[in-house]
């Protein structure tokens, strides 16, 4: 449904995207990382029409952005950076407005503004002056404008950026049911917004895509993946030298815990699962232990190996 090709944005020397090159299907929920300026909304401005593209070509359901601009943005909802809207307008104007200038009128329009409402919960300030509304509802009208003509395409700049944790929990729902039937692309800098809701993660820095496959993949890439957490009561003198000693076991870290406590990650060579080993090795002694879980890797730990220098991670 969006395919973009060697997608490449310069400003004067600064080169904000750099040949990116991605596809995203139908049930697809890609989530865009990066860290700040590395070109994400950039290229989702691109990806919009909003910004010409020094290079490289965008397709929505088939229509070229630049060459087909408005076969294109019929099929794409876009909530851009900051969410943008009228101040002085109210939640009910604005979405009238921007649903006729979609092309909707009468019973039709009205329909289609009282049921976005209540998708993302404004009833309560449908009324008030945009410009009085606290940042988390400036930021569902804007969502609310960008899914108003149910478009086939989402693209979503930091959905929910300001929103507090039910007003996120919310958004994520709708944004997983929206899913089945349309292709969105979100950027965020949440990570738990990830695997909260997306079939994808793409990670982008100086510009160029670093990586991209399911939150479960990137999660694999961790060096803590399939990691053991082994926490036992009293001192049990030994068990850091006895876990190192088991079968694929790369290293055991001494872990920070409650007084009276001692706690260990045991971290396997090249992700391979050692469970069976610890759980032996538990079995084998009589310690009291309070916890034996497995460490699918963190999202976060991934994320800056791949978009810090070397240096500033030691």
């Amino acid at each position: 449904m969006v395919e973009i090709r060697q997608l490449r944005k310069t400003f004067g020397p600064i080169v904000a995207v750099d040949h990116v090159s991605f596809t995203v299907s139908r049930g697809d929920v890609l989530g865009f990382l990066g860290p700040n300026g590395a070109g994400k909304s950039t290229t989702m401005k691109m990806i919009t029409g909003f910004l010409t593209p020094t290079k490289g070509t965008v397709t929505v359901n088939g229509f070229d952005i630049q060459q087909q601009p408005l076969d294109a943005k019929k099929n794409l909802g876009y909530l851009p950076e900051g969410a943008p809207a009228y101040g002085d307008m109210t939640p009910l104007s604005f979405l009238l407005f921007i649903g006729a200038m979609r092309g909707f009128r009468g019973d039709d329009l009205r329909r289609r503004v009282r049921e976005t409402v209540k998708k993302v919960n404004l009833d309560g300030v449908l009324h008030q002056p945009v410009e009085t509304l606290s940042k988390g509802f400036k930021r569902r009208v804007g969502l609310a404008q960008a899914i108003l003509h149910d478009p086939s395409v989402l693209i979503l700049d930091e959905p929910t950026d300001g929103l507090d944790p039910n007003q996120k929990h919310e958004v994520r729902s709708l944004i997983r049911d929206m899913a089945k039937q349309k292709a969105i692309i979100l950027s965020t800098h949440v990570l738990e917004e990830v695997q909260a809701v997306c079939t994808r993660a793409m990670i982008i820095a100086k510009g160029k895509v670093i990586t991209d496959g399911t939150p479960a993949e990137l999660e694999a890439q961790s060096r803590y993946y399939n990691s053991i957490i082994l926490r036992l009561k009293g001192e049990a003198a030994g068990v850091q030298a006895m876990l190192q000693r088991l079968p694929g076991v790369k290293t055991v870290d001494v872990l920070e815990g409650p007084s009276g406590t001692r706690g260990f990650r045991v971290i396997p060579e090249r992700g391979q699962t050692i469970i069976g080993a610890v759980s032996q090795g538990v079995h084998d002694h009589p310690w009291d232990v309070i916890e034996l879980s497995v460490d699918r890797g963190h999202l976060d730990e991934v994320f800056r190996s791949l978009t810090m220098p070397a240096q500033a991670l030691t």
